[in-house]
């Protein structure tokens, strides 16, 4: 509220000066105001929710058997081992140690390591583009196309994505690999440690096939 104060009353005459009066401002009710609007936003407001990705971790379990690890088929495998300096190298199915240029190297762009996933997975991305139409046609509902995009990705013949990562690799590395995974609709894909083998690829790559195979223990 705003309050007017006198400052004194001079009697009117002849060279007298024009009475001045101050005016101040009370903000005191504008506090109160504060608080409620704070009050009505926190409750009418909802808080976003943190977006996380579903991630696929090998067992711990020692009872698997060495079949049930190698149930993968090796033509649906792709291995992806990140190095230093956004190094990427894959090869697909079992690792050959004996020829070098079995590794190949690519790039996290869009015409690299994208590229490579499309081509792997084209029918279930196809699928999953389908699905995406039919629920922007209000043909399926949400619970449908989750439903049916989790049964795609999960397909027989959809590839299994292995992810292993050096210690000179990046987190932004793993990072930009798993989001991949998203863009392309991989739905069957793991983090595992690096071996020794795969350590040797690199290194045999990098050297062009110096090294012997039989260093692989």
């Amino acid at each position: 509220m705003a309050e007017i104060q006198d400052n004194g009353g001079s009697k009117k005459g002849k060279g007298s000066k024009q009475k001045k009066m101050a005016v101040r401002v009370d903000f005191t009710p504008m506090v109160d105001m504060n608080m409620l609007l704070i009050t009505f936003f926190m409750l009418c407001t909802s808080l976003s929710k943190p977006q996380t990705m579903e991630i696929s971790m090998p067992s711990n379990d020692k009872d698997i058997t060495e079949e049930q690890q190698n149930k993968v088929k090796a033509s649906q495998a792709l291995t992806l081992l990140l190095d230093a300096d956004n190094k990427l190298y894959y090869y697909e199915g079992e690792p050959n140690y004996k020829d070098y240029t079995s590794l190949k190297e690519t790039t996290y762009t869009a015409d690299g390591l994208r590229a490579i996933l499309l081509r792997k997975n084209y029918d279930a991305v196809k699928k999953v583009e389908e699905l995406k139409q039919k629920k922007a046609n209000l043909e399926i509902t949400e619970e449908q196309y989750k439903e049916q995009v989790a049964d795609v990705k999960a397909g027989k013949n959809t590839p299994t994505v292995i992810i292993k990562a050096t210690d000179k690799s990046t987190y932004r590395n793993l990072i930009d690999a798993l989001d991949e995974m998203q863009i392309c609709s991989i739905g069957k894909y793991v983090i595992v440690d690096i071996t020794e083998g795969d350590q040797f690829l690199i290194d045999n790559y990098t050297s062009k096939g110096q090294l012997s195979a039989n260093a692989v223990s």
